[in-house]
């Protein structure tokens, strides 16, 4: 009964537009089909493992031949030390006191190392080098001078 009430509904509505039944209407007729039946898909297979190509490892790289290492000259010998030219020995007060003024330049009485290294300077011929100490570098006459108290007399 439904589909003859549609029907008969369609038709009401064709003849209140004016047109007849199968005239073509405001609309483009629309061509109905039956919906085509599934295409059957074959079976899947499963995929097979992927295949891992086994490659050889490269080659060494080639070695260019170095080439010949570069001969070093030897370095040339040391120059020996110049020799410094000898002082000469003080031979009178006036030789020794620039030189005594070098050692005693520090003390804290000055006037009296003076007097005692002007002294050991004209016995011994020698003041050693800097303010204090090196009395080996003039040998055992300034090294082992005493005074009559027994202390060291050269500064």
């Amino acid at each position: 009964m439904a589909p003859l009430l549609f029907f008969a509904f369609f038709l009401l509505i064709a003849s209140a537009n004016g047109a007849a039944p199968g005239a073509p209407g405001p609309f483009p007729p629309v061509n109905v089909s039956s919906p085509t039946p599934p295409v059957p898909m074959p079976p899947t297979t499963p995929y097979p493992p992927p295949i891992r190509l086994i490659t050889p490892p490269p080659p060494p790289p080639v070695k260019l031949p170095s080439p010949p290492p570069a001969v070093k000259l030897p370095p040339p010998p040391p120059s020996p030390p110049l020799p410094t030219p000898p002082v000469s020995p003080p031979k009178t007060t006036a030789d020794c006191i620039p030189l005594c003024s070098v050692r005693c330049k520090l003390h804290s009485r000055k006037n009296v190392c003076l007097r005692a290294c002007t002294t050991c300077c004209l016995r011994c011929k020698c003041v050693p080098p800097g303010q204090y100490g090196n009395r080996e570098k003039c040998g055992k006459c300034y090294a082992n001078m005493t005074t009559r108290g027994g202390r060291l007399k050269c500064p």
